[in-house]
């Protein structure tokens, strides 16, 4: 039976994750509905990168359940996880340096009929142009900026429903953080996608966001609508 799209685009519920006897997550829950821009925000070490490596099956819950659209998603491979609509652009890109950058979306879209390979490849390359002027170039040869473009490209090509978002603002210039944040705000409805944006910059996050989780030592601190947290977040949580 296919999963319903009137359920929750994420379901995670008492979630703990540990690195042999080391706690990195403990007993977090959230639900994020289709269509929502949901931030994790937190210092380093606070927790965010294992929350979406578990949810994107790099790491096996020690307890708790990960749901997304109805589907148990908690003791499923990442393969498994990534048919059911689920896309990670991991912390620091990843790209394959040394394919060219039509390549490396071609990888994302591996599953994709010809015409539709075509049809999502103009669909990215819209979304960021450099990427069509670039598109024969090694992906090693691109800016920081430009092999983000690439990453987040490649995870839209596999038409996911639910885009996992791992620190994507990390090592850009602040005109490029700009940049991005413009991006990111038109993914969800350009795509049809669902948004889990894991960051350190507490400003783009929630610029971007409509709600947030604040993550510290592992827990969840605080949550709420972006515009409430917004004033006193930085200070209070995440030291002045």
């Amino acid at each position: 039976m296919a999963p319903s799209s009137s359920k929750p685009a994420l379901e995670v519920a008492d979630l703990s994750v540990s690195y042999g006897k080391a706690v990195a997550l403990r007993g977090f829950s959230m639900t994020v509905a289709p269509g929502e821009v949901v931030a994790i925000l937190g210092p380093n070490g606070a927790g965010k990168t294992t929350l979406l490596r578990a949810i994107g099956g790099a790491l096996r819950a020690s307890s708790g359940s990960i749901v997304s659209f109805g589907v148990e998603l908690t003791r499923m491979t990442p393969w498994r996880i990534a048919t059911h609509g689920v896309a990670v652009v991991p912390q620091g890109r990843r790209c394959f340096g040394s394919l060219s950058v039509e390549e490396n979306l071609r990888i994302g879209g591996f599953h994709l009929d010809r015409a539709s390979l075509r049809a999502r490849l103009d669909e990215i390359e819209a979304l960021f142009p450099v990427l069509r002027t670039k598109r024969a170039q090694d992906s090693a040869t691109l800016s920081g900026g430009q092999q983000q473009m690439l990453a987040i490209g490649r995870a839209l090509m596999s038409r996911p429903r639910l885009l996992l978002l791992d620190e994507p603002s990390l090592g850009l210039s602040p005109l490029l953080v700009q940049e991005m944040a413009e991006t990111l705000r038109q993914l969800a409805g350009r795509f049809d996608v669902t948004i889990i944006l894991a960051e350190q910059n507490t400003r783009l996050a929630l610029r971007i966001a409509s709600r947030a989780y604040v993550l510290q030592a592992g827990r969840c601190v605080r949550e709420g609508p972006s515009a409430s947290l917004a004033s006193d977040l930085h200070a209070t949580y995440l030291g002045a």
